[in-house]
Protein backbone atom coordinates (compact mmCIF):
# COMPACT_ATOMS: atom_id res chain seq x y z
CA UNK A 1 0.00 0.00 0.00
CA UNK A 2 2.72 2.09 0.37
CA UNK A 3 3.89 5.13 2.05
CA UNK A 4 2.45 7.67 -0.44
CA UNK A 5 5.81 9.24 -1.01
CA UNK A 6 8.15 8.65 -4.35
CA UNK A 7 11.70 9.86 -5.42
CA UNK A 8 10.01 12.95 -7.14
CA UNK A 9 8.53 14.41 -3.89
CA UNK A 10 5.54 13.71 -1.44
CA UNK A 11 2.43 12.45 -2.59
CA UNK A 12 -1.12 13.01 -0.19
CA UNK A 13 -2.87 9.61 -0.87
CA UNK A 14 -6.23 9.61 -1.65
CA UNK A 15 -9.45 9.85 0.65
CA UNK A 16 -11.97 8.16 -1.31
CA UNK A 17 -11.30 5.22 -3.10
CA UNK A 18 -14.04 3.27 -5.37
CA UNK A 19 -15.47 0.16 -4.45
CA UNK A 20 -13.30 -2.14 -6.84
CA UNK A 21 -10.26 -0.33 -5.22
CA UNK A 22 -11.37 -1.09 -1.71
CA UNK A 23 -11.94 -5.06 -3.02
CA UNK A 24 -8.90 -5.36 -4.70
CA UNK A 25 -6.72 -3.90 -1.35
CA UNK A 26 -8.66 -6.40 0.86
CA UNK A 27 -7.74 -9.20 -1.68
CA UNK A 28 -4.20 -8.80 -1.66
CA UNK A 29 -3.85 -7.96 2.31
CA UNK A 30 -6.24 -11.75 2.35
CA UNK A 31 -3.38 -13.25 0.32
CA UNK A 32 -0.49 -11.63 2.49
CA UNK A 33 -2.50 -12.82 5.43
CA UNK A 34 -2.77 -16.53 3.69
CA UNK A 35 1.17 -16.32 3.25
CA UNK A 36 1.76 -15.76 6.65
CA UNK A 37 0.02 -18.35 7.73
CA UNK A 38 0.95 -20.66 5.79
CA UNK A 39 4.64 -19.91 6.93
CA UNK A 40 3.68 -20.04 10.06
CA UNK A 41 1.87 -23.61 9.82
CA UNK A 42 5.33 -24.54 8.36
CA UNK A 43 7.58 -22.88 11.39
CA UNK A 44 5.84 -24.74 13.82
CA UNK A 45 6.37 -28.01 11.94
CA UNK A 46 9.96 -27.26 11.92
CA UNK A 47 9.87 -27.11 15.60
CA UNK A 48 7.82 -29.45 16.46
CA UNK A 49 10.27 -31.71 14.67
CA UNK A 50 13.30 -30.47 16.31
Amino acid sequence: MGCGCSGSGFQRARSFLTKEERIALLKEYQDELDKEKQGISERIKELEVS
